[in-house]
């Protein structure tokens, strides 16, 4: 007896796990990874795959569920079912990797639920009422709060408490309590959703790329600069007053951040350009905090290609990476590589060009305070990176000295001379010495440190600061200088009022550059211009800069 009921157990998860509606949608050549009501929505499903075929998934899916507990009934063991009835779901949602390979499928396991529920009624000996109640408490659930997640939970914490109650032994209770630790489990994004208020509703329309022609859908990869920003959102905030009474400690919650897939944190809604195109943004984060970028980069690319995967499973056609993200695998060739499916960009093209965009204007205002342009000496910080030498290129022939400050002196001295041969009449200074940088009547920095490299003691009264770096490079110390202003850069209003559920740290209303390039190439369609790896094409700086004057955008300066 007990052989035959591990046996019949072990059948029912092999059953669980059959992928018989994954087999179905890739047969017919649909991808079941993308086109599920997990990532998209019911009324997406139906709209991409037809009813026909959503039907014949669901069908089998409600099958697999029934008959694991059909052939548990034989043995005539009430709880033998309900176990049953649990080893066919954990099936469902941890299929072998003999069955799908490293990407199973990310369902909900809904219909196999409903199968097993079926069974139990029918064939494994529980009373109507047990199996029942939970579906109607989940129905009503549904139609009240119209999360399809939070409706199964409701329903299955229903179904664990009766069977508590009821005279079954102890292994149906803990069967019943399996599942409903396993459907939480499974769920846990998606309540984490709720709580951001991202999770669409049962019917809500959902943007999908190619869904409406006058509608375009990106995704855009953020991080916590600080442990503050990773307080912004709900389902982590929570955890602030515990760290501040030291009951859980800041490293705990690092390492969490480290451990947490990329997931959907808000949304970008209300950008319509010129032309009158909805332009829809999901926002996608990792927690991950600065140093681990430059301590684990590995950690960091794999956690980026898990991005992308997540922004095409949403249905996002553009990709973006923002701030340290835009440097991890190869400045994004190596994201683009492992996911080819989704248009890919680091967002540098864009960002150089509203630092172009930008530049004259900080320029005119500096001389209109009666200061002489061909007198001044500017400071580069970073100067050997592409932005950066941008800056420097876009500058020397109007000012009187510039001194460029790097790290590699020996790449720095190749772009001196470099600059010397295109500005001619003004002094070229090449240092490594942040201290140089005191002579200096206008500085522009653009590094990729996470830590600021510019304090008071590098800053002299009256210095105006175009601080491109993300994040600053500026300490906010720097501010209590006399007459330094600090001009961030690299800020984009795009058109049409946008809102966010999540504060980007640049202002209301206003966005990086290297988003609203991911915005400007969805708007285009113009996917061959994205921003990889280290090289920017100054055609594509030139593409940007027009079509985000043509569609709208407009530079913050």
């Amino acid at each position: 007896m007990a052989f035959l009921s591990v046996l019949l157990l072990g059948v029912a998860f092999v059953v669980g796990s059959l992928p018989l509606g994954h087999w179905l949608l890739s047969r017919m050549g649909v991808n079941p990874r993308v086109n599920s009501a997990y990532n998209l929505g019911l009324e997406n499903v139906l709209r991409r795959v037809g009813p026909g075929l959503a039907a014949a998934s669901a069908a089998l899916d409600f099958t697999k569920g029934f008959v694991a507990v059909l052939m548990a009934s034989s043995l005539h063991v009430p709880e033998l079912c309900v176990l049953a009835a649990l080893a066919a779901y954990l099936g469902h949602l941890n299929p072998p990797r003999l069955l799908y390979g490293d990407m199973p499928p990310r369902g909900r396991g809904n219909l196999v639920l409903l199968g097993v529920l079926a069974g139990l009624s029918v064939a494994g000996g529980l009373s109507l009422w047990l199996t029942v109640l939970p579906v109607v408490v989940y129905a009503a659930a549904l139609g009240f709060w119209g999360y399809v997640s939070g409706a199964t939970l409701a329903g299955l914490l229903v179904f664990a408490g009766l069977v508590a109650l009821s005279p079954l032994g102890i292994p149906a209770k803990l069967g019943a309590l399996g599942l409903l630790v396993a459907a939480t489990w499974r769920f846990k994004e998606n309540l984490g959703r709720i709580l951001d208020r991202t999770e669409p509703r049962l019917g809500e329309d959902v943007p999908v790329a190619g869904k409406r022609p006058d509608q375009v859908v990106t995704a855009f990869m953020i991080h916590p600069m600080t442990l503050e920003n990773f307080w912004q959102s709900p389902r982590f905030s929570w955890m602030k007053p515990l760290v501040e009474r030291g009951v859980i400690s800041e490293a705990s919650v690092r390492r969490l951040a480290q451990n947490l897939r990329p997931m959907k944190v808000g949304e970008l809604r209300g950008i319509r350009t010129t032309e009158g195109k909805e332009i829809r943004c999901y926002l996608l984060s990792s927690p991950l905090l600065p140093d681990v970028f430059r301590d684990q980069p590995e950690l960091a690319t794999r956690r980026a290609i898990e991005g992308a995967r997540l922004a095409h499973e949403l249905g996002a056609e553009v990709f973006g990476l923002g701030a340290f993200w835009s440097v991890v695998g190869n400045k994004g060739l190596d994201v683009q590589a492992a996911v080819p499916e989704i248009t890919i960009t680091n967002g540098g093209a864009y960002t150089s060009g509203t630092i172009k965009a930008a530049i004259p204007g900080i320029l005119k205002h500096f001389q209109e305070t009666g200061r002489n342009l061909k007198e001044a000496t500017a400071g580069i910080v970073g100067a050997n990176g592409v932005v950066a030498f941008g800056i420097a290129r876009t500058i020397a022939p109007q000012v009187g000295r510039v001194i460029m400050i790097g790290r590699d002196m020996e790449r720095l001295t190749r772009s001196a001379n470099t600059l010397r041969r295109a500005a001619k009449e003004t002094e070229i200074i090449a240092t490594t010495d942040y201290g140089a940088l005191k002579e200096a009547d206008l500085i522009f920095s653009a590094t990729s440190d996470p830590n600021p490299v510019i304090f008071p003691q590098h800053v002299k009264p009256g210095t105006w600061i175009f601080d491109e770096g993300r994040p600053a490079d500026v300490d906010e110390s720097v501010r209590q200088v006399p007459g330094v202003r600090v001009i961030p850069g690299g800020v984009v209003r795009p058109p049409g009022g946008m809102t966010s559920n999540i504060d980007l740290q640049f202002g209301e209303g206003a966005v990086p550059a290297c988003l609203a390039e991911t915005l400007i190439i969805a708007a285009t369609g113009e996917h061959d211009r994205k921003s990889l790896g280290p090289q920017t094409l100054t055609e594509n700086i030139n593409f940007f800069v027009e079509q985000a004057e043509r569609l709208g955008f407009t530079v913050v300066d």
